[in-house]
C-alpha cells in the first residue's frame, strides 16, 4: 500500500506520521512545494494551481491514496483535486475538528491562521455543526510560519499571543491548521488555566489517517514490520526531508524510513 501526503510545508507531517503509526508497512510519498510556500497569502486560483502541480507529482508515483495535509490547501482545492484524480486516487481532505470539539459541549477556540480565522469556510463548520455552543476563533499570527521554520523564539511569542486571546474558560482548543499539531503540548501549556480541568485538544492527523484506510477498505495494524519506504519530492524533485522537520517528534520518527529506490 502506497499513501501520498502533501502541502506546501512540513504541516503534513502530523498526519504522515498517524499514518505511519497506523500502517508501518505503508508506503509514503511526501509531496511538498518548497519554490511556492506559503500558500496562505495566496489568491485561490494561484493555490489551486500551485496544489494541482504537488499533486501531480504525487500521482506520478501511483499512490493508492492522496491526503491533502493541510487545511487552506482543502478549503481552496480540494474539488479540483478529487475531480482530477477520482475515482483512480481517492482524495482525503483536512478539516478542522469543530464536530467532535462541539460535541464536547464547550466552550472552546479555534485556534487557527489569519487568513482562515472569520472564514465563510470556518464559520459554515461552526454553524453547521457547533450551534449554540461557545466557540471563540482565535487568530494565530506567525504560529504556523514559526514552525515550519523550526524558530523556537518565534514559536513561543506566537503561541502566547494566541495565548492571550483564548477565553480564560475555554476547556478545549481546535488546531485549526496542521502546522499546530507539531507544537500541540506547548498550546496545551499556555491555554490550561490552574484549577480547570485539564485541556482537550481536537487535532485532525489521526481521524485524516483512519479516514485514508477506510476509503481504501483497509484496516490499522500498528504491529506489523515497519518496512514501509519514504519518499519525498521537493516542488517535485525528489530530496530529503527539509531540516526543520527533523525539530519535531513526527520528522524524526519518518528519518527512521529507508527512502524509496
Amino acid at each position: 500500500m502506497k499513501i501520498a501526503l502533501m502541502d506546501s510545508g512540513i504541516g503534513l507531517l502530523a498526519a504522515t506520521a498517524a499514518v505511519r503509526r497506523l500502517r508501518p508497512d505503508a508506503h509514503l510519498v511526501l509531496s511538498l512545494d518548497p519554490d511556492g510556500m506559503p500558500w496562505g497569502p495566496r489568491t485561490t486560483e494561484d493555490l489551486t494551481q500551485r496544489a494541482v502541480a504537488v499533486a501531480d507529482a504525487a500521482a506520478a508515483h501511483r499512490p493508492d491514496a492522496l491526503i491533502i495535509g493541510c487545511n487552506t490547501a482543502t478549503v481552496h482545492a480540494l474539488p479540483t483535486l478529487r475531480a482530477r484524480l477520482e475515482p483512480g486516487i481517492p482524495v482525503i481532505g483536512t478539516v478542522p475538528a469543530i464536530k467532535p470539539a462541539a460535541a464536547g459541549g464547550g466552550p472552546f477556540a479555534i485556534w487557527a491562521t489569519p487568513a482562515t480565522t472569520g472564514s465563510p469556510y470556518q464559520r459554515g463548520l461552526i454553524e453547521d455543526f457547533a450551534d449554540g455552543v461557545a466557540v471563540t476563533e482565535v487568530p494565530c499570527f506567525g504560529l504556523a510560519e514559526a514552525v515550519e521554520h523550526a524558530d523556537e523564539t518565534a514559536i513561543e511569542a506566537a503561541v502566547a499571543a494566541a495565548a492571550a486571546l483564548t477565553p480564560k474558560d475555554v476547556t478545549t482548543v481546535v488546531l485549526g491548521c496542521t502546522h499546530y499539531e507539531l507544537v500541540a503540548e506547548r498550546i496545551r501549556a499556555a491555554v490550561q488555566r490552574p484549577g480547570f480541568p485539564p485541556l482537550v485538544l481536537h487535532g485532525s492527523a489521526g481521524a485524516v489517517a483512519a479516514q485514508a484506510l477506510r476509503r481504501l477498505g483497509e484496516q490499522p495494524t500498528p504491529g506489523v514490520e515497519a518496512n514501509g519506504t519514504l519518499t519525498v519530492l521537493l516542488s517535485g524533485r525528489e530530496g530529503a526531508l527539509p531540516v526543520p522537520a527533523l525539530a519535531y517528534e513526527e520528522g524524526r520518527l519518518l528519518q527512521e524510513i529507508s527512502p524509496a529506490r
